[in-house]
């Protein structure tokens, strides 16, 4: 079911956050200053670092202040039920020339390689060919790439897909979105809630300065980040309070209860091992229509299947909702102040 790109969805953003947000969380400032050449030929084709990861995270208040404010109140990413986030490990590498690095899901492919998966399973045997670089398993890289990978610490069974894709549970949970100032502030949504699992993620800070111009005509530089994330939520949930869609539809009061995202029907589950997939490329563009340069978001790709057990209008059930085939490719925004 092809999507237009005003159609991407907030399950696929909170999936791009968390990830970006735990690695945020782990990262000294130091690290996201940007190395001169100097600096990154002493670094380039080192060893790399491995940071394991736990954390509960809870924020009274994020505002965002235009003419008035937009408020997410209580916002909080931890493990299921409000345990810790953890066995996260973050593999940290300045790539040489040619590196080949772990990427997605390149240890599924080396453990069919090596028999403990079955190689002749349609998913271990697509990914040992997807991933298979030079002999290796995991992605080629340019010399001074910027590489993270996250991946669990502890998958339990070698043996077992299962073990290894639910390894890594987390919860974001926010209370309310509230735009406007007292006495005339809105409440948009409350009561939201996604649990589910974090698959393998890569974030890839490029190291080149070649500009290209996009499909829509926007001028982007070359140095850009790169964010990957397999994901599955298994129980979401949300109140919609106001909202319009197309102006033809009023969202006021409609529940969504049992929201569930993953890859797991249709025709395009090969590669994903049943997990939602999305990714996107950032850095500064230029828009080749107005001339204003902002923050691109380019290279957007979704993939996945959307159930929602429960679409509740009035505080009544009114059925369900399925979608297969969830495929949004190509997209690209351009943010910028006015």
């Amino acid at each position: 079911m092809p999507l237009n790109r005003d159609s991407f969805s907030a399950s696929a953003a909170a999936g791009l956050l968390v990830s970006a947000g735990l690695w945020l969380t782990a990262m000294p400032a130091q690290a996201l200053e940007r190395l001169d050449d100097g600096e990154m030929g002493v670094v380039t084709g080192q060893a790399g670092i491995t940071m394991e990861l736990a954390a509960r995270i809870d924020i009274g208040q994020v505002r965002y202040v235009d003419e008035a404010p937009l408020d997410f109140n209580r916002v909080r990413l931890s493990g299921h039920n409000g345990t810790m986030l953890d066995n996260l490990k973050l593999t940290l590498d300045v790539a040489g020339p040619g590196e080949v690095l772990d990427y997605g899901f390149s240890e599924l492919a080396r453990r069919g390689d090596q028999g403990i998966l079955d190689p002749n399973h349609w998913q271990v045997a697509d990914a040992m060919n997807r991933y298979s670089v030079a002999g290796e398993f995991g992605r080629q890289y340019n010399d001074g790439d910027l590489v993270i990978h996250l991946s669990p610490v502890d998958s339990g069974d070698p043996a077992s897909l299962t073990d290894y894709l639910n390894a890594v549970d987390f919860e974001l949970a926010i209370d309310s979105i509230v735009t406007g100032g007292q006495p005339t502030s809105t409440t948009m949504f409350e009561n939201i809630l996604l649990q589910g699992y974090l698959g393998p993620t890569d974030i890839v800070v490029g190291n080149t300065d070649n500009s290209r111009v996009l499909p829509s005509g926007t001028l982007v530089q070359g140095a850009e980040t790169h964010i990957s994330s397999h994901f599955a939520i298994t129980n979401g949930q949300l109140d919609w309070n106001v909202g319009n869609f197309a102006i033809l539809f009023n969202f006021a009061a409609v529940g969504i209860e049992g929201l569930r995202l993953h890859n797991n029907r249709g025709d395009d589950m090969l590669g994903h091992f049943g997990m939602a997939y999305a990714e996107a490329s950032i850095s500064k563009g230029t828009s080749g229509t107005s001339g204003q340069d902002g923050l691109s978001i380019h290279n957007v790709d979704f993939r996945a299947d959307l159930d929602i057990d429960r679409f509740k209008v009035g505080g009544h059930s009114i059925g369900s909702v399925y979608m297969t085939d969830i495929n949004i490719q190509d997209a690209s925004f351009l943010v910028y102040g006015h």
